[in-house]
């Protein structure tokens, strides 16, 4: 997670990163946790690294995007897939 304490539409601190994800379920967290320690990642990897189901990922990705806490773009190595990593 960031450690940054400035804060602009791209950057969090790290008190208003936690009290965003504090507000969510278990599954946003998780998948938070998972691209804290690996990403970018895609849908189907963060499906595989954290043992949820595809359908709870998608779930988790759209409200960590909706609070501001993830972000997308496409893949370098598929341009059909997008990969998410947490906001610096």
């Amino acid at each position: 997670m960031s450690t940054k304490t400035g804060e602009s539409s791209n950057e969090l601190g790290n008190s208003e990163f936690e009290r965003r994800l504090r507000e969510l379920p278990p599954s946003a967290k998780l998948v938070a946790k998972v691209l804290e320690t690996d990403s970018p990642l895609s849908q189907g990897q963060l499906a595989e690294e954290s043992r949820l189901p595809d359908r709870t990922v998608r779930y988790a990705l759209n409200r960590l995007e909706d609070e501001s806490l993830v972000e997308s773009r496409y893949s370098f190595h598929d341009a059909r897939k997008q990969v998410y990593a947490l906001v610096e």
